[in-house]
């Protein structure tokens, strides 16, 4: 009894520690697939950018993307081979137990098979029977045989069902072997794959480095639409927080009731805005870096830079109201939304859907983002509270 109850124990402990290591596993698959979804997407890019054999910036940010993303699948691959090579082990070591298990009932029943054997025939159970010394004995003999009778009945099922939960555990050990091989495979799939891209980027790094002078002149192009953009955004902040005469009482008010209430609801809605773009990558951002390739050289960006497919569309991130389209340059537009005390800008738009004064949904299209000559389709975003700057990786919500 105290057998069966330890063989019961041990099997709810097992199935118990599958069930958690199952879920862990789907965590694992789902965010290998995400993962594979979004260097496909990288990759479907970098062939839009590929439109001349001249290297670009752009096809080495997108590849220092799909890098890092590929070195995250190699990670998530290597934790799924190490919890698969745990639940392999606790499968054997269920297939261990239930081998003993099986061998110490075999050993039973070939001992009382014995002795139910002697006694097969009715001719050798009667006198089995009448050899007894008294009436007494013989009931106790009759017992014993149909005792006999009825454990092997009982130790017979037992092994049956034994072997039965053996074949299935066996069934879930390949299962594990392979599913294991194709983890292993996919692994050194990915780190050739990761070899290559990191020889590319290589290749990249070095033809722009001997292009030091049109990348300087990129640089300070880009420096000054970013000085144009930042001027008019302070511009627009400063007269949209600017107290207004109220024609009522005279006296002076910074936000209306329904600003404040909506100010309230993009601040509750920080780091679960959705994004500017339906899809992208994060080629630059927030803050001060190191050039990518020009040593000593560090670039400043006001929010974040969002590569996405070609025609691409910029959305609001939450709804509010139209208080600036700017054209920076001929190819450069600037949207700016007010929501209460925040601000959010999208620039380096070419085509515009929206007018000043508009009221805007969550998501609703506001304009088209540019595709410049080597293909590179990039939204610009920055979020402003105030005066106050802000990190927009702060506020979107993770993909």
């Amino acid at each position: 009894m105290i057998g069966k109850r330890f063989c019961i124990l041990f099997f709810v402990l097992i199935f118990n520690n599958q069930v958690f290591t199952q879920e862990d596993q789907k965590q694992l698959e789902a965010k290998r697939e995400k993962l594979t979804k979004e260097i496909a997407y990288t990759n479907k890019l970098l062939s839009e950018t590929q439109t001349n054999k001249t290297a670009t910036l752009n096809q080495l940010r997108l590849l220092n993307v799909k890098i890092s993303k590929r070195e995250n699948l190699i990670a998530t691959l290597k934790t799924e081979i190490y919890q698969l090579n745990n639940k392999i082990d606790k499968t054997e070591s269920a297939l261990f137990q239930l081998n003993e298990k099986l061998r110490i009932l075999k050993q039973k029943y070939s001992k009382i098979a014995w002795h139910a054997f002697r006694y097969k025939t009715a001719y050798n159970k009667l006198i089995f029977l009448f050899s007894a010394d008294d009436i007494n004995q013989a009931y106790q003999r009759m017992r014993y045989l149909d005792q006999i009778s009825s454990y092997i009945r009982k130790e017979a099922e037992s092994i049956k069902e034994t072997e039965e939960e053996k074949s299935k555990i066996l069934v879930q050990l390949k299962d594990e072997i392979l599913k294991k091989k194709n983890l292993l495979d996919n692994e050194q799939s990915e780190i050739l794959e990761i070899e290559k891209e990191q020889a590319e980027k290589n290749r990249i790094k070095a033809d722009l480095q001997s292009r030091e002078k049109h990348l300087r002149n990129s640089i300070r192009d880009k420096e000054k639409e970013a000085s144009i953009l930042a001027k008019q955004i302070q511009k627009i902040i400063a007269v949209e927080i600017a107290p207004k005469k109220d024609a009522t009482t005279g006296g002076t008010y910074e936000l209306t009731p329904s600003e404040k209430e909506l100010s309230l609801s993009f601040a509750s809605n920080q780091g679960k805005l959705p994004w500017p773009t339906e899809r992208g990558v994060i080629s630059e951002t927030f803050g001060v870096h190191n050039h990518p390739v020009l040593k000593k050289v560090r670039t400043k960006n006001n929010g974040i830079n969002i590569i996405t497919a070609k025609n691409g569309e910029a959305r609001a991130v939450f709804s509010g109201k139209v208080v600036s389209i700017t054209k920076i340059s001929n190819t450069n537009i600037a949207v700016i939304i007010k929501h209460g005390e925040f601000f959010t800008v999208y620039s380096n738009l070419d085509k515009v859907f929206v007018n000043k004064g508009d009221d805007v949904d969550t998501k609703e299209l506001i304009g088209r983002i540019h595709t410049n000559l080597d293909g590179k389709t990039e939204l610009h975003f920055e979020v402003w509270r105030g005066t106050s700057i802000q990190n927009p990786s702060y506020w979107v919500s993770q993909k």
